[in-house]
């Protein structure tokens, strides 16, 4: 599923075309099981199942991304990444999307200090997803999407820093399990 990618032909065209020659050897038509392809408009709220409903919005890309919330038995998790913040514009996309939720998990490519930089690059900066996040009453933050450069004791130092800032932010990590309790 992609709210993004209708303009392009939709996310049959863009995962087939990723399977044609050169870049993979076997075509989707090869694959034995059911596939289904469901193209949607971001900001659109459909149900996955009887229990399962899914909250979209446009997030601020220069390639178009999509934001999801999943809601299940009470429990909400938004993922947020492939965005880019204005410095003191908070997103109201966002920031209706992850109103109460439980988890986010935010494009935290880069710190304050580098992103100035990196503007156009579709991004944005752990603090920005700690000031959502206070904004918008969440539970938890998962700080995500990390710039390949920083290595993990970088990472650790964040963590800290950002700990200290909001104690609901943590920085996610390969293998990380997450209860929502």
């Amino acid at each position: 599923m992609a709210g993004h990618l209708k303009q392009q032909g939709g996310l049959y065209k863009v995962i087939s075309g990723q399977m044609a020659n050169p870049m993979f050897p076997v075509p989707i038509e090869a694959l034995k099981s059911k596939l289904s392809f469901v193209d949607f408009d971001a900001g659109e709220t459909f149900q996955l199942s009887e229990k399962v409903r899914v909250r979209t919005a446009m997030l601020n890309h220069p390639d178009g991304a999509t934001g999801y919330r999943i809601e299940f038995k009470g429990k909400s998790i938004c993922y947020v990444t492939d965005t880019e913040h204005i410095p003191g514009e908070p997103d109201e996309n966002i920031l209706d999307l992850i109103d109460g939720a439980d988890l986010v998990v935010y494009d935290s490519t880069y710190t304050e200090e580098e992103f100035p930089a990196k503007v156009g690059w579709g991004h944005s900066t752990w603090e920005e997803g700690v000031r959502l996040a206070q904004m918008a009453n969440v539970k938890s933050l998962a700080i995500f999407h990390h710039d390949p450069d920083h290595e993990d004791s970088f990472m650790e130092a964040l963590e800290i820093e950002a700990r200290k800032k909001w104690r609901g932010a943590f920085v996610a990590r390969e293998n990380m399990r997450i209860n929502l309790i």
